[in-house]
């Protein structure tokens, strides 16, 4: 028998999508994923900065062309809310080394959309819990109604939705669904459908760190349910790693119970 991981939730390795008491935030209200934003942030860089430095190029040097200091620091709080943009801190380090390695754009774009998720737990439930059927039957239709429907079930375990305005509710369904088309998992404008991800080394390599960080034993990770967030049923976990291992973005092996998993760091 498997038994549940005994996760380290120590200050840094609090991981939100990992953590089961987690609360939802309702932070897409505001605004969606910004993931040009992010990606406009990060081209181009050689290295990750510091928290202070990133903070500069928003605010300071203005970077993503916002026209007032107001609209310029409302930016740079959501966008470090959504990505923890600092090199010291252990996902977004995870985060680089993929994004760094991730060989095309749709690679880098669902490697983002996995940090988003560890780091929002009600963005990681909706990807493992809602979305992930969507993926498996793609092209299925997102409807924003289905969305408010999940955060009405989920009253019963994140009493902080219920305490959210009907305006609220309404603008975290849209803005998620705007996220998933944003970061490729659907696609359209008035009506949006599904798109099954294909499978790539960077995201899942991401979804590993995480899991390896958090101390999840190896007979629990190539089980882990959160990599329903790339479309890949736990029960395809091993099958998805081996056919990495054949591609080459990791070495992976597993007979009986001894999982050997190599990510293959980047030089």
């Amino acid at each position: 028998m498997v038994r549940a991981a005994r996760i380290n939730h120590e200050p840094a390795l609090r991981f939100p999508g990992l953590m089961p008491e987690a609360p939802y935030s309702s932070r897409l209200s505001a605004r969606s994923a910004l993931y040009t934003e992010l990606r406009l942030l990060l081209d181009g860089r050689e290295r990750a900065l510091a928290s202070d430095e990133y903070r500069s190029l928003v605010v300071a040097e203005n970077c993503l062309a916002r026209g007032s200091a107001a609209a310029r620091k409302k930016l740079w709080e959501e966008l470090h809310a959504r990505y923890r943009l600092d090199v010291a801190d252990p996902l977004f380090a995870a985060f680089w080394a993929e994004w760094r390695r991730s060989e095309s754009e749709p690679e880098r774009t669902l490697t983002t959309y996995v940090l988003f998720a560890l780091n929002d737990r009600l963005v990681a439930d909706l990807g493992v819990e809602w979305l992930f059927p969507l993926l498996r039957r793609a092209p299925a239709e997102l409807r924003v109604e289905d969305v408010r429907a999940f955060l009405g079930r989920a009253v019963r375990q994140h009493p902080e939705v219920g305490r959210w305005s009907e305006e609220t509710a309404t603008a975290v369904a849209q803005k998620y669904c705007a996220s998933i088309r944003d970061f490729g998992l659907a696609k359209g404008a008035v009506r949006k459908v599904t798109v099954r991800p294909a499978l790539y080394g960077s995201p899942v390599r991401l979804l590993v760190r995480a899991l390896r960080r958090v101390g999840t034993p190896p007979l629990v990770l190539v089980r882990a349910p959160i990599f329903r967030l790339l479309g890949v049923d736990p029960t395809e976990v091993v099958d998805a790693l081996g056919a990495l291992n054949r591609l080459g973005a990791l070495r992976f092996r597993m007979q009986g119970d001894i999982v050997e998993l190599d990510l293959l760091e980047a030089a």
